[in-house]
């Protein structure tokens, strides 16, 4: 809270007493330490403090604003304070003031300018075949996150340097930059040489080179036309006639790039008209790239097949112990569940045995003791049957 009050005061202040204002330059690269100075010549009693260009405090005196903060005390001292910012970024641009307090309010504005210096440049090489048969070269360098964007030349092998268009194209943050230039060559030899040149504030007077060489280009070159003329004769197609344009032409596009195609036509006037071809050292690296990235992604392709398939393998494994588990416990159970149906019955069945019997015996004993009945009353009939007669006579 009392930062607050404190920056309202400075800013009283600064509108109302009488300002002597010195402004600095300071110009650092990506990723240096910056160092800011605050030195006044007053010996007696003041008070300095160092404000960010969004007119945050940093330090007052020896006091930080922050406790977590990129910014470092180097020198405190009554009429001096010296801070210093590790790793600067392209947003730390800006324009840093220091204030000091006394009898009057003084500032001092020092204005920092951080700098993206670019690597190395990349050069692209590819050949161009009309079909009137004109062929030529194109040369493309490129610079890459510059700030500010860089100055790209051509250096011929003559030694004459000379400076094509160059196309800027800014990043999202509209700080850095991506910057191309084109060249198309339209005659050349083994021998010929040129090389890309980038100049940038960062290097400090220095350049950077991206030197090429035509010897691999016409090598290619030759041994394409040797090639498409055995097509041809194997074809028994005329030779396609070649020109050469002399002379070379600064461009900032390069041309569309056409694909390869090979033509074996039956009719002779379609012989005239050349293929477009793409040699030099662009195409050697692409297929070299290509071939590598292929053989990766096969290689990464065989390891996830070769996990999914022990990762199957162990799922086939722990389902198969499963399965055994659970067998086993229905078996298990089913023999005790017939154990207990078993001993069950025989419960049941042992007061039953000794009822039927009991029945059957009753049973027995009835129709024995009516049989017995029925014999007694059938011999007491017959004994009075045989008694009859001897009455009548």
């Amino acid at each position: 809270m009392w930062w607050r009050v404190f920056s309202l005061l400075a800013w009283f202040h600064l509108q109302e007493a009488s300002l002597t204002n010195h402004t600095e330059t300071i110009t650092v690269e990506e990723g240096q330490t910056l160092t800011l100075k605050c030195v006044t010549s007053l010996k007696k009693t003041s008070s300095l403090q160092w404000l960010t260009p969004r007119g945050f405090t940093i330090f007052l005196n020896e006091h930080p604003a922050f406790k977590n903060s990129k910014y470092q005390l180097l020198n405190y001292s009554a009429n001096q304070l010296s801070i210093s910012m590790p790793n600067v970024t392209l947003q730390d641009e800006g324009v840093y003031k220091c204030l000091h307090y006394s009898d009057s309010v003084s500032t001092k504005e020092v204005r920092v300018i951080v700098l993206a210096t670019p690597f190395k440049p990349i050069l692209e090489v590819s050949v161009i075949r009309k079909e009137n048969g004109e062929e030529h070269a194109v040369l493309m360098c490129s610079a890459l996150r510059s700030k500010p964007p860089p100055q790209i030349t051509w250096l011929l092998g003559n030694g004459m340097e000379v400076s094509s268009g160059t196309h800027h194209e800014f990043e999202t943050d509209g700080k850095k930059c991506n910057s191309t230039s084109t060249l198309i060559v339209h005659t050349y030899g083994k021998n010929s040489t040129v090389d890309c040149i980038i100049r940038h504030r960062g290097l400090q007077g220095g350049k950077l080179a991206a030197p090429f060489r035509f010897e691999d280009l016409v090598t290619d070159e030759e041994t394409a036309s040797d090639a498409l003329e055995r097509s041809s004769l194997s074809s028994q197609d005329p030779q396609q006639p070649t020109s050469t344009v002399s002379g070379m032409e600064d461009s900032s596009t390069s041309e569309t790039d056409k694909e390869d195609k090979e033509q074996t036509a039956r009719d002779p006037d379609s012989a005239t008209e050349a293929n477009p071809q793409y040699l030099g050292l662009a195409r050697k690296k692409s297929g070299i790239l290509l071939l590598t990235l292929v053989s990766f992604l096969i290689f990464i392709l065989f390891i996830v097949v070769q996990l999914f398939i022990m990762k199957l393998r162990k799922a086939h494994v722990i389902w198969k112990k499963e399965n055994e588990v659970s067998e086993h416990t229905l078996e298990s159970y089913r023999s005790r569940s017939n154990n207990e149906e078993t001993s069950s019955q025989e419960k049941n069945g042992q007061p039953s045995h000794p009822m039927h019997c009991m029945n059957y015996i009753t049973k027995l004993y009835s129709e024995a003791k009516t049989k017995r009945k029925e014999n007694v009353q059938h011999s007491k009939l017959k004994e009075k049957l045989t008694q009859i007669p001897e009455s009548i006579v």
